[in-house]
């Protein structure tokens, strides 16, 4: 035990990646029980609802970026990995985080607040010192988008101690637009990346390979920086909403030549295909319902469980293999999980607008979503938790 703690410690991506997990899980069973037996959770000083959005936003999606970044930035810097008593301090804020927000009804708000948004300035700060040795633009506008988040789980606080009277929904809104930002980004330059990695490896002509085309690239990038602060400062008004239905457009724009039917025959790389299309999908779906057509709910929960759901697990996935050494394939129970990740989502939101299906399909998103990172843990434990595999020559 001693040396899977030690394991488990010393390389961001394992902690933030078993925490992520683990804290999926445990919120999409605490949403199912009180969507059945609400006494059965606690009082905690917010509507049940607003807990659940929140600790998707801001703790569930921030160990997953937590864990993405002190694994990713090292290799694109050069710069040392996070030591061990910095891993250990980070994910002990991350979790004070959570049990302040689980005990928040007990709790002052204030010092809920605190306590909350301690983690990601601190992550902010050091991979801030990571990416100063190579700094390049487009590494440093994460810690934009990090600040918004950040601002975003204040606005949430901000209603919650009195403070403000309609800042909750803003804060919840443009978090989670920041986080599809993230991913948006992210995701442009990995997804057809690795596509065109395993293509080669496949020994597909270059022609045939993808294609990504500059301008659009860097238009979308613009767009997804911009929006995040627009919903913070205008909030989800018609400015917003348009910008929205631009960024999907290009998002769809720019997969068209990505070759996804290529990728489809391996799961690890399709997944972050499905990732994307729910971002495409739930940006045109959130754009057109701000601007009165459709169900803003129904579309949020696109973003949230396919694009921020699938994104992550598909990321997370990859790099727990690759960086224990292990072959970048898919488990089967893995495989299955990106798949009911995107049904949850579905599920969720075609049910919004049934009459006597809607708590049917509430639950069937619920169990999907908790199925899926049961899977996750399942497939992903020997990467996360046991020592490196090394790689024959």
């Amino acid at each position: 035990m001693p040396a899977i703690i030690t394991r488990v410690f010393g390389e961001g991506f394992r902690v933030f990646f078993l925490s992520a997990g683990l804290y999926g899980l445990f919120v999409g069973v605490v949403w199912g029980l009180w969507l059945t037996v609400p006494y059965a959770v606690p009082d905690y000083g917010m509507a049940p609802p607003m807990w659940h959005a929140h600790e998707m936003i801001f703790g569930y999606a921030t160990a997953a970026l937590g864990g993405f970044f002190l694994t990713a930035v090292p290799n694109w810097t050069g710069a040392p990995d996070a030591r061990a008593q910095f891993i250990t301090l980070a994910a002990g804020l991350w979790l004070a985080g959570r049990m302040a927000m689980w005990f928040s009804g007990m709790l002052p708000a204030a010092l809920v607040a605190v306590v909350d948004l301690a983690f990601v300035p601190i992550l902010a700060a050091k991979i801030a010192t990571q990416l100063i040795r190579r700094p390049k633009p487009q590494n440093m506008l994460f810690l934009l988008l990090l600040s918004c988040i950040w601002i975003a789980d204040l606005f949430t606080h901000l209603e919650w101690t009195g403070m403000t009277d309609d800042t909750l929904h803003t804060g919840l809104r443009a978090g989670l637009l920041a986080l599809c930002a993230m991913i948006a980004i992210l995701g442009g330059r990995i997804t057809p990346a690795f596509t065109r990695n395993a293509m080669r490896r496949a020994g597909v002509p270059e022609a045939n390979w993808p294609i990504s085309e500059p301008i659009l690239d860097k238009s979308a990038m613009a767009v997804a920086l911009t929006l995040p602060p627009i919903v913070l400062v205008l909030g989800s008004g018609a400015v917003a909403g348009s910008m929205a239905l631009v960024l999907g457009v290009a998002q769809v724009s720019r997969m068209a030549r990505w070759r996804a039917g290529w990728a489809a025959r391996e799961p690890i790389l399709l997944a972050l295909y499905l990732g994307l299309a729910m971002l495409a999908l739930g940006l045109i779906l959130w754009g057109l319902s701000v601007l009165g057509f459709g169900n803003e709910i129904a579309a949020l929960h696109i973003l949230g469980i396919g694009c921020v759901g699938g994104m992550t697990l598909a990321v997370m996935s990859r790099a727990a293999l690759g960086h224990s050494g292990r072959a970048l394939v898919a488990p089967g129970p893995m495989a299955v999980a990106y798949g009911l990740m995107a049904v949850a989502a579905l599920s969720r939101w075609i049910g919004a607008d049934l009459n006597a299906g809607y708590m049917v399909a509430m639950l069937l998103s619920d169990g999907l979503w908790v199925s899926a990172f049961a899977l996750f843990l399942i497939a992903m434990w020997p990467a996360l938790t046991g020592p490196k595999v090394q790689r024959s020559a």
